[in-house]
């Protein structure tokens, strides 16, 4: 039995990956911008590399796609390019991502403005609407496609739609997506971000897709690399192993997310009658089908993972860029929970291999800490 329920904060490198990666790197470790044959040949695979995931996305243009170190670094690049050459305001969603909330507000500062959600941690469409129509000028839009914490999808073809009527740029970040939903349309954003790590390739790696119009974007200066919009010398290896465990998983998503969703459901409706007052976050909106974030009755979330990890399970608080600190999590808070409930939450993201009797060992762990806890009062 795996008791590995931790794929939302990151993934185990899939077979494909690492054996493309291992061969790659014996193979085509040059420089890709050295004159000599073998960096010829390694400038012609990430040519390639660049089509093959352009294609992916659903995006016609292939020199839109910047290989780097991942979404946080490809956020971090979207908000300091405005900065840099735009001056109006910048919607972000309430639920978004450390990564988007914090460089926005560090490169942007109060030209930011939060868009609400539902208690069902959905972005406010009416809302956004709104404010697209009154405010005189909007640099961005940004909303994640799939939320980290509790799973839940973001209508984020809708938002497009709303952007491309008010001719807004729009910046999705798809790090939970990818991998796990269909990715093609994706490509129809101005700007999508995505993490290998997410999805089974390998760590450090990721994209960022950009305008093909995006006079004066620089990611990293330094060297002429990807056409002098992020110097440094590619990571080929990495993005060849990134690349082989999106063709690994495309064929599987749709039986993927069919499971999912159904051991889910068992998962949680045993749960919630199990587990008299357990609570779970965003039940009404669609979600991830990996993903349950749910509220247990009572005791602090850390003891309920101290002795899950002692029992062979490994699962979350929430947000793996936020465990461990003080601060509550932004999305319950947006969502409306309170302190005490955000003290409670246990996040559960299971894998594209994790079985039904994964989960019931789960759901029987779970029963014994909270008989194991009550006893200790």
């Amino acid at each position: 039995m795996d008791g590995y329920f931790d794929f939302n904060a990151t993934t185990p490198l899939c077979p494909a990956a690492a054996a493309t990666w291992q061969e790659a790197s014996a193979r085509h470790w040059h420089n890709a911008s050295s004159l000599y044959r073998e960096g010829a040949t390694v400038s012609r695979l990430l040519e390639e590399a660049q089509l093959e995931l352009a294609d992916h996305l659903g995006a016609d243009d292939p020199d839109r796609v910047l290989f780097n170190s991942g979404a946080t670094e490809a956020n971090n690049a979207v908000f300091a390019h405005l900065a840099r050459t735009t001056t109006g305001s910048v919607f972000i969603s309430a639920v978004e991502h450390p990564s988007v909330t914090e460089s926005a507000r560090g490169w942007l500062g109060d030209r930011v403005h939060e868009i609400g959600v539902t208690s069902e941690g959905v972005v406010d469409l009416e809302a956004l609407g709104t404010r697209l129509r009154s405010e005189k000028e909007v640099a961005l839009v940004s909303v994640l496609a799939a939320n980290n914490e509790n799973g839940v999808l973001q209508p984020w073809q809708s938002i497009l739609t709303l952007c491309r009527e008010r001719e807004v740029p729009f910046h999705c970040d798809a790090a939970q997506w990818i991998g796990k939903l269909p990715a093609s349309g994706l490509g129809e954003c101005d700007y999508v971000t995505g993490s290998a790590h997410k999805f089974g390739g390998p760590k450090g790696t990721g994209f960022l897709l950009v305008p093909e119009v995006a006079d004066g974007f620089r990611s990293l200066l330094g060297g002429p690399q990807q056409e002098r919009r992020r110097a440094g010398t590619e990571n080929y290896p990495s993005i060849a192993g990134m690349l082989a465990s999106l063709q690994a998983l495309e064929p599987r998503l749709e039986a993927c997310r069919d499971q999912g969703l159904a051991i889910r459901a068992w998962a949680e409706a045993a749960l919630e009658e199990r587990l008299p007052g357990l609570r779970i976050v965003g039940k009404g909106a669609e979600r991830l089908w990996n993903t349950s974030l749910f509220i247990v009755p009572a005791h602090d979330n850390r003891r309920w993972l101290i002795r899950l990890n002692k029992r062979g399970f490994a699962v979350s608080t929430g947000s793996a860029c936020s465990s461990g600190k003080e601060n509550p999590s932004q999305v319950l808070q947006a969502m409306g929970y309170d302190h005490g409930a955000m003290g409670r939450t246990i996040r559960v993201s299971s894998g594209w291999d994790t079985r039904r009797d994964d989960w019931e060992g789960l759901v029987e762990a779970l029963m014994e800490v909270h008989e194991e806890l009550g006893a200790e009062r």
